[in-house]
């Protein structure tokens, strides 16, 4: 994750501090995304990524950068994909409509809503800092969604009334014996991997999932398959700060 990521010359020290916070919490993002992709009844309003798109336009002396959304989002831990979803107004390299992957690195933001409440925005919420109350309530009235206080930017659902939820998604936790269930009656399921090499093991831990980790480590899943692209399921929590599952990858 040491790619460099030109954003635009003029973008305040406060977008830049939204930068950052967006890329180091996007964890967040994908784990409530893994979880709504297996929900029968949808529980997410809205789940998109802002993208810093850049491009040399002829005459310039610097590269033209426009941020856009992309949605229908998945993340293999590594690169982020997605659809745009806007009409760049100077970028003549991407189009509404294509498909994009970019490096985490790449992201300026992400959003998810759950029952019209916003988490993530970082961005959106540094503009909301810089609004009158009036523009502010504007602005949310357009978007539809309730953004909250700008002050105090919220990452997962009920964070602030049940703050264990920064470590696991409830789901996780109340899913065990189903997915202990599954596994005992698919044990093909328990090491099986998909066309990029990654098993159960390693998608749960990118979604920083602790509960299910632990029911596919106790079910023998092998802790040392490598994707593909050679990385362990311990590569992941690493790489993504998952310190909850680091020492149960390791084994202590």
């Amino acid at each position: 994750m040491s790619d460099k990521i030109f954003f635009a010359k003029g973008d305040s020290p406060e977008m830049i501090d939204a930068f950052a916070k967006a890329q180091a919490s996007f964890k967040y993002f994908w784990r409530e995304l893994s979880w709504e992709h297996r929900r029968i009844i949808p529980g997410l309003n809205v789940a998109c990524v802002k993208v810093a798109f850049s491009q040399q336009l002829p005459g310039d002396s610097e590269p033209t950068v426009e941020h856009m959304w992309i949605n229908d989002i998945h993340f293999d831990g590594d690169t982020i994909f997605g659809t745009l979803i806007n009409d760049p107004n100077e970028l003549t390299n991407v189009s509404n409509g294509d498909e994009i992957s970019i490096p985490l690195t790449q992201i300026s933001d992400w959003l998810f809503a759950i029952n019209d409440r916003t988490y993530g925005g970082f961005t959106i919420q540094a503009m909301r800092a810089g609004m009158t109350e009036e523009e502010r309530q504007e602005h949310d009235e357009a978007w539809g969604l309730e953004f909250g206080d700008y002050n105090n930017i919220l990452v997962v659902n009920n964070q602030e009334e049940n703050p264990e939820n920064l470590i696991e998604h409830p789901m996780s936790r109340n899913m065990q014996q189903s997915f202990v269930d599954f596994l005992q009656q698919n044990p093909d399921e328990l090491n099986a991997k998909d066309e990029a090499g990654y098993t159960l093991l390693h998608k749960e831990t990118i979604a920083g999932n602790l509960t299910t980790v632990q029911v596919l480590l106790q079910q023998g899943a092998n802790a040392a398959e490598r994707t593909t692209g050679g990385k362990t399921a311990l590569d992941f929590a690493k790489q993504l700060n998952w310190e909850h599952l680091v020492p149960v990858l390791e084994g202590k």
